[in-house]
């Protein structure tokens, strides 16, 4: 998620002001989505476990995807 999607949010929900970007609601905002995305991650990594003991490819897509996931919130701190 991105700060122009935020924003869009924050106006569909009725806010009339955009907060600076270090305030303390943008700052709440990006500690949700990244414990939100870490805990996605985490799903995606015990999948890759259970399928450990069975090897499959879906293990190694399980594990790709966990890498995705957490490579995207790297991402967006760059922005």
């Amino acid at each position: 998620m991105n700060q122009d999607e935020i924003i869009a949010m924050a106006r569909e929900e009725g806010l009339s002001f955009v907060p600076d970007t270090n305030s303390p609601l943008a700052r709440i905002v990006r500690k949700a989505v990244a414990k939100e995305r870490e805990a996605c991650a985490k799903v995606c990594d015990e999948l890759a476990e259970l399928n450990r003991a069975s090897p499959t490819d879906s293990m190694w897509q399980w594990g790709e995807c966990a890498a995705a996931i957490r490579a995207r919130g790297q991402k967006e701190e760059l922005v």
